[in-house]
């Protein structure tokens, strides 16, 4: 199945979960502990303890469906405690799967008196 971009809502379960659930644990995780219905079309994402297994869990008006991706190396969660329940964008969900982590947002541009205050400080 493929999901236009914009359109697409993921949410991210914060905690550790054991991999051997599939279609009705996922499901029960979903309704229970994120409080969505799993019937919305949305990915609901899942990540092991060590981090290095991933399911989505989504319907797609004719059942469920469950992705799943387990790394060789790396990680998808290095720390736990910097995790949180909550909603990614199909964008960060894909940077997710190819392992990368977004630090920090930087500006590809500046203001102009943003500018020019930084060429003050440094005295030029």
């Amino acid at each position: 199945m493929f999901f236009p971009e914009g359109t697409v809502r993921v949410h991210l379960y914060g905690e550790p979960v054991d991999m051997r659930r599939s279609f009705d644990g996922l499901y029960a995780l979903t309704k229970h502990k994120l409080g969505c219905d799993p019937l919305s079309g949305e990915l609901f994402v899942f990540i092991n303890r060590r981090g290095t297994q991933m399911k989505v869990l989504y319907w797609d008006r004719t059942g469920f469906c469950v992705w799943a991706k387990r790394l060789e190396q790396g990680r998808f969660v290095s720390d736990w405690s910097h995790i949180a329940t909550g909603e990614l964008d199909w964008t960060g969900l894909k940077l997710l799967l190819e392992g990368i982590v977004p630090g920090r947002f930087k500006k590809r541009f500046k203001h102009a008196r943003e500018s020019a205050k930084t060429l003050m400080h440094a005295g030029l």
